[in-house]
C-alpha cells in the first residue's frame, strides 16, 4: 500500500513583479528549486521534501497554477523568467539545483538556457520536451468548445485526472483529489490551463518547434543533468526517455518500473536516493 498523503509544509507568498508567487521551503543546506507540472501545485513535492534532508528544498507554485497568479504571457521564456525573478526575491542569487516534473522540467531547461549561471544541475522527472506524444486529455484542449466541457471542475473530472497520474491508483487518494478539485474551482483556472497547454501543443501533440530549439540549447550547456521516467506514464510515455538520452547524451538516465507520471510521489524514497547520489557526485 502507498504511504499516507504527505502534509504540505507551511507556505508563504512573495511579490514577484506585482504578482503573487506561493512557495514552501524546508530544510537547510544547498538550495534546490522544485517546479511542478501542468495544472499541478507545490503539494506534489511534499513527500520528497519530507524524505530528502541535507538541502534547502524550495517548492513554488508555477505562475498561473496552485496559488500563484498567472502571467499575461504563458510561453516558456516568460514562465522561466518569472521563476528567475522569484529566486531573486527569495535571496537565491547564486546557482541552485533545479528539479522539474512535466511542465516544470521544460521550465527548468528554459531557465538553464536563459540564466545558466543560476542552475548548478538539472533533474528532469517525466519532463515535457522530449517527444510529440502526450495524453489525449491535453490534446483535446485545443478545439474551441470541447475544453469547456472537459475542464468543468467536478469531482468526477478531478478523480479521473488524479488517477491518470499514477500506476498504482491507490496514490490517487481522496485528499489529493479534493485538493485538485479545489484548485480547479479557482476563477480562471481552466482558461489558464488551456492557454499554457496551447502554447506547448495542439491536437496533433506537443509542438516540435520549441522542443527542438530548447533541446539544442540545453545540449550545448555544461550543466550536469539527470533524466528520470516511469514505465507506466500515461501523460508522457516512457519512450521519451530514449529521446532524452539521444538529445542529451551526457545526461544520466533512470527508468522506474511500475511508475506513473509523478515518481516523486509514487517512488519517493527511490527518487530521493537518486537525487542525493546525483548531487553528491557533482
Amino acid at each position: 500500500m502507498p504511504p499516507e498523503t504527505a502534509t504540505t509544509p507551511p507556505t508563504d507568498v512573495i511579490d514577484v513583479a506585482g504578482r503573487t508567487v506561493r512557495y514552501a521551503a524546508t530544510g537547510s543546506g544547498p538550495p534546490v528549486l522544485l517546479l511542478h507540472g501542468l495544472d499541478r501545485s507545490l503539494a506534489d513535492w511534499a513527500p520528497l521534501q519530507a524524505a530528502l534532508p541535507g538541502h534547502r528544498l524550495i517548492a513554488i507554485d508555477v505562475p498561473g497554477f496552485g496559488r500563484s497568479q498567472p502571467l499575461p504571457d504563458c510561453r516558456l521564456p516568460a514562465l522561466a523568467g518569472h521563476v528567475e525573478r522569484a529566486l531573486d526575491r527569495l535571496g537565491l542569487t547564486s546557482a541552485v539545483h533545479v528539479v522539474g516534473n512535466s511542465l516544470g522540467g521544460a521550465i527548468a531547461m528554459r531557465l538553464a538556457v536563459q540564466a545558466p549561471a543560476r542552475v548548478s544541475s538539472l533533474a528532469l522527472l517525466n519532463s515535457a520536451g522530449f517527444g510529440r506524444e502526450v495524453t489525449w486529455a491535453l490534446r483535446v484542449l485545443d478545439p474551441p468548445l470541447l475544453w469547456r466541457f472537459l475542464l468543468r471542475p467536478t469531482e468526477g473530472n478531478a478523480q479521473f485526472a488524479e488517477r491518470s497520474l499514477f500506476h498504482d491508483p491507490a496514490f490517487a487518494t481522496p485528499e489529493r483529489t479534493a485538493a485538485a478539485l479545489a484548485l480547479a474551482r479557482r476563477e480562471g483556472a481552466a482558461r489558464t490551463l488551456r492557454q499554457v497547454a496551447r502554447e506547448l501543443g495542439s491536437w496533433r501533440g506537443v509542438h516540435p518547434g520549441w522542443r527542438t530549439e530548447l533541446l539544442t540549447e540545453v545540449s550545448a550547456l555544461d550543466i550536469p543533468t539527470l533524466v528520470v521516467w516511469g514505465t507506466h506514464d500515461r501523460i508522457l510515455p516512457a519512450r521519451h526517455l530514449v529521446n532524452a538520452a539521444s538529445a542529451l547524451p551526457r545526461a544520466r538516465t533512470h527508468l522506474f518500473p511500475r511508475t506513473g507520471h509523478l515518481p516523486q510521489i509514487e517512488r519517493t524514497e527511490e527518487t530521493a536516493g537518486l537525487l542525493s547520489s546525483f548531487w553528491n557526485d557533482l
